[in-house]
């Protein structure tokens, strides 16, 4: 079975009008005033979707935007969204809108879930990035809220490519997707919304191909300069070596990874690996005011920012999305907010990381990446194959 060639392996430039948001704070406002002026439809993909005071005016406005006629369409994680009230939707159902959850709560396939944060308004602008809908997100990601990033889009290609990905995981939310009804098939076909042109790169279950960890590794091989933001840490020994390698032959390579996590797990698993980087020359820091949250990467003149971490569950058992463009401008400005951010940094050297690496944190940072690196994907590959 042939492969299908991603149609854009040089990653398209920039549209004139695609440019960060800088904080979670500053992307709400944006995602609220677009919401307010919508006229057509609304398309609303999140992990996690709080009863909180964020979640609540979000709720709010998307109320005010089916009662004038707008269709609006939500579609929430059945686990990041579990702790919804069972009326928490009702005035929004009342006033026309539509809401589903994705693969609700079963131990059968408890472990393949929906990572993606979506925005997407009158097909005319999409605002995608790492936070969610609640109020931990809310903030300059120093003095208060997690540290965050977004982007905002309206090149017609990616809205395309978003607006198709949404109506296949709305319409197969109760995860009987044709792809996954079918993996026994010997002719395996593919999504379209996996095989449209644009700078939108796509990863989820049975996708075989990861879109984005391929032109992460493609984009590494001649790499000279590479800021990577990653708030979970744990990537396979591919990209793990490729990043070496890039220090290694004098490339510059700094990872800015978390000080403080809310998956302690996950930050135990990640440390276990800053040695054999450390030693290559790869430069680490850890975001210390916040909970770091983004997910980033700039190589050279390209930038690859979303919702999908360099971890397993990201690369191969979550459905995620990453935009990947090249263009100075978004390169040096996503540059510039990483410096900024480095500010904020402790950075982490061979002697200080070997000093604490006692026999218990050695011993339970292997338990750590073993569970997250293992056991977790082996869970998911278990499960898919359990899928009507």
């Amino acid at each position: 079975m042939a492969r299908p060639a991603h149609a854009s392996p040089t990653p398209p430039p920039a549209h004139d009008e695609t440019r960060w948001l800088a904080t979670g704070g500053i992307a709400y406002g944006r995602m609220l005033a677009l919401i307010d002026a919508a006229r057509v439809s609304i398309r609303c993909e999140t992990y996690i979707w709080r009863h909180d005071e964020i979640g609540d005016r979000f709720r709010a406005a998307l109320v005010r935007a089916a009662g004038r006629g707008v269709r609006v369409r939500v579609l929430v994680d059945g686990v990041g969204s579990n702790a919804l009230p069972a009326h928490y939707w009702r005035d929004l159902t009342d006033a026309g809108g539509h809401v589903r959850v994705f693969n609700p709560i079963s131990l059968r396939h408890f472990a393949l879930r929906d990572h993606r944060k979506l925005l997407l308004v009158d097909d005319a602008v999409a605002i995608v990035g790492g936070f969610n809908i609640a109020q931990e997100y809310d903030g300059d990601g120093v003095t208060r809220g997690w540290r965050d990033l977004g982007m905002e889009l309206s090149d017609p290609a990616a809205l395309r490519q978003l607006g198709e990905s949404f109506d296949s995981l709305y319409r197969d939310h109760r995860l009987r997707h044709w792809l996954l009804r079918q993996v026994r098939r010997a002719s395996l076909r593919w999504p379209l919304f996996y095989r449209r042109p644009g700078p939108i790169l796509f990863s989820g279950p049975r996708l075989v191909a990861n879109q984005f960890s391929r032109e992460l590794l493609r984009a590494l091989r001649h790499a000279q300069r590479v800021r990577i933001v990653s708030a979970y840490f744990a990537p396979s020994f591919r990209l793990r070596l490729a990043l070496r390698r890039v220090a290694r032959r004098g490339g510059t390579v700094e990872l800015l990874l978390a000080g403080k996590s809310d998956v302690p797990l996950a930050q135990l698993a990640a440390r276990t690996l800053y040695g054999s980087l450390l030693k290559a020359g790869v430069r680490i820091w850890e975001y210390q005011p916040q909970i770091l949250h983004a997910k980033l990467a700039i190589v050279d003149q390209a930038v690859f920012a979303g919702t999908a971490n360099l971890d397993a569950r990201s690369m191969a058992i979550n459905y995620e999305l990453m935009v990947h463009l090249t263009d100075r401008r978004l390169a040096d400005e996503a540059c510039d907010l990483f410096a900024a951010d480095l500010h904020h940094a402790q950075r982490i050297t061979l002697a200080d990381w070997r000093k604490t690496r006692t026999w218990l944190t050695r011993l339970r940072g292997a338990w750590a990446r073993f569970l997250i690196t293992k056991v977790d994907p082996w869970l998911a590959r278990h499960q898919m194959r359990n899928i009507p």
